[in-house]
């Protein structure tokens, strides 16, 4: 099974990153790197999972994402051998998404819904789903967060996600029911630079 050594040669501080990152793209990181906190003021979240600029692999081109989930680290190749790390929650044990997908669909402050499958297995915690048609409108208390991009294959819907949390300390954490958590001002900041049909790789 492929490690993250496998994939990364090197990591740089994140201090280092404006001087590695192509003109124009140094700004949001900057003001994400600096940002420890979230809504939640007791939070603070551990450095490794800062964004900061790391070597990577050449196999890779400019504009993928790679998802280690068991390192808790999403890449963005952002040039040949150089790519943006963030850290990020994945899914429990046996929940997980591996394999490649694109981003078809990008959302600001999406809408939610439990898939049938989480409220078959969790009934209780979504009670006000079951045998109803609700959904949860985008906003602060939306477990997708601020932003949301939908993994598809083949043109179909995995129902996997890169996204937003309410929950910052799930951050480095395999908590979720198979989607990517981020940190609503990261996700902000990789939405703003992946387009839609960006290759995602989950190992």
């Amino acid at each position: 099974m492929p490690t993250r050594r496998d994939f990364v040669t090197a990591t740089s501080a994140a201090c280092l990153t404006a001087a590695l990152l192509p003109a124009g793209a140094s700004r949001a990181l900057a003001q994400t790197a600096t940002t420890s906190t979230t809504t939640s003021e007791s939070f603070e979240l551990h450095p490794q999972f800062k964004p900061q600029v790391v070597k990577i692999k050449k196999q890779f081109q400019p504009g993928e994402i790679l998802i280690l989930p068991r390192s808790h680290f999403l890449y963005f190749v952002f040039e040949t051998g150089k790519a943006i790390r963030y850290g990020v929650g994945v899914g429990k044990a046996g929940l997980e998404f591996t394999g490649q997908a694109t981003i078809d669909v990008k959302k600001e402050w999406p809408t939610w819904r439990p898939t049938d499958e989480m409220i078959e297995r969790d009934p209780r915690s979504y009670a006000k789903f079951n045998g109803t048609d609700y959904v949860m409108p985008g906003g602060p208390s939306n477990p997708l967060g601020a932003r949301a991009l939908y993994l598809f294959q083949n043109g179909k819907d995995t129902y996997f996600r890169i996204h937003g949390t309410t929950a910052p300390e799930s951050i480095g954490r395999s908590v979720s029911n198979g989607c990517i958590r981020m940190l609503n001002e990261h996700v902000i900041d990789l939405y703003n630079r992946v387009p839609l049909g960006t290759v995602v790789t989950v190992l």
